[in-house]
């Protein structure tokens, strides 16, 4: 049959499928650059409990061997049909200790355990060992992670499992100054340091920025150009505003932070940058750095309304996130979280420079209908 014969919707659909679609990496390249991709990329990231509530919906087992080696499972990525995967060397150092009361030491020698709250568990800090430092010598002598203990070995493997979708190395511990930092030594202590730019603080900033700087650069180099995007981290940011002033990022971060995005950026790779909170104040410096994607968007922090900052900062800073998990999408109807991702990606997906996603990890208190709406909402586009 003719197209002309055939009904106007039926009409659009045909037009849609005769048209060649991106590939997720496409998607996803086209809207880092600010360029219209057919469709808005999406990704996913959720707490264990929500991870747990999907692998049971679709049947899954949890994830294979490599997927273990990842932040989330993208098996549950490729069910929810989203454009991005992550990929991690697995780690071959130093066994690290877990306790009996459920505890584990971590890669920086923290040991975290999950505590409970009202809806789930998160994992927090049960110790402070770097709190009692008032030297550097002392923190000097603490056996600190060592890039080797990784397999960069396994890198092009784990890419080639994901031939058409873009790939991310990296996750939100990436640098993470301020809370990375904060988990050893406590958060009271860490804005003191701060403020008084303690020399402990910034030995302890400085050991961070040396190692990811040679990890996340081994992990480029292995992936051989394949890796699209590298997500690095720091909470700069509270509800009401940012927790520094720029003349203080400017001082203490900003150099640190440009470097690893130049480095990123010599490998061919993105940066998306996670910053929970008010983050508006410090976004022409996070630009001037080089941050190519702000992951997060927080929209009930002041100031981080995504259809505001997509008005101000739209064509030089990705926004990635903005799906509000701060309790709306835990109270939302179905039909309100059906017309809210469709204006996200009308409104902010005009001209790319918009990756949809949840605000921060999807809750344990989000009604599952609501997140599969959310990711139906964006899979009825592109059919």
């Amino acid at each position: 049959m003719r197209l002309s014969h055939l009904d106007t919707a039926k009409r659009g659909r045909l037009s849609r499928h005769l048209k060649r679609m991106m590939t997720p990496r496409e998607r996803v390249l086209a809207a880092l650059n600010h360029a219209q991709p057919d469709f808005t990329p999406c990704d996913y990231y959720a707490t264990r409990e929500i991870h747990a509530r999907l692998i049971a919906h679709f049947g899954l087992t949890g994830g294979d061997e490599a997927d273990r080696h990842l932040d989330g499972d993208n098996q549950i990525a490729q069910r929810l049909g989203t454009d991005i995967r992550y990929v991690k060397p697995p780690y071959t150092g130093p066994a690290l200790p877990t306790f009996d009361d459920g505890s584990y030491m971590n890669l920086w020698g923290v040991r975290r355990r999950p505590v409970p709250n009202e809806f789930g568990e998160y994992d927090e800090p049960v110790d402070s060992p770097y709190a009692a430092w008032e030297t550097v010598e002392q923190a000097e002598t603490f056996p600190w992670p060592d890039p080797d203990w990784f397999d960069y070995d396994a890198v092009p493997a784990l890419c080639a499992r994901y031939p058409d979708m873009a790939i991310v190395a990296g996750d939100f511990h990436v640098q993470d100054y301020i809370n990375g930092v904060a988990f050893g030594r406590g958060i009271e202590r860490v804005l003191l340091d701060i403020a008084l730019e303690d020399p402990v603080y910034l030995f302890l900033v400085h050991k961070r920025h040396d190692f990811y700087m040679r990890h996340i650069e081994r992990v480029l180099e292995a992936g051989g150009g394949r890796i699209d995007l590298v997500l690095c981290g720091d909470d700069f940011g509270s509800q009401r505003g940012p927790l520094i002033s720029p003349a203080t990022f400017d001082k203490l971060f900003a150099e640190k932070k440009k470097a690893f995005f130049d480095m990123v950026h010599d490998h061919g790779a993105k940066i998306t940058h996670h910053c929970c909170g008010s983050s508006r104040a410090l976004l022409p410096r996070f630009i001037e750095c080089g941050m190519d994607s702000l992951q997060t968007v927080q929209a009930q922090a002041v100031g981080m309304n995504p259809y505001e900052l997509k008005a101000e900062f739209g064509g030089r800073l990705t926004l990635h996130g903005a799906v509000d998990v701060q309790g709306w999408l835990q109270s939302a109807m179905v039909e309100q979280v059906v017309a809210e991702v469709n204006r996200l990606m009308d409104k902010v997906g005009a001209g790319g420079g918009f990756i949809i996603a949840p605000s921060h990890h999807i809750q344990p208190d989000t009604p599952l209908e609501n997140v599969l709406a959310f990711y139906d909402t964006v899979q009825r586009r592109r059919t």
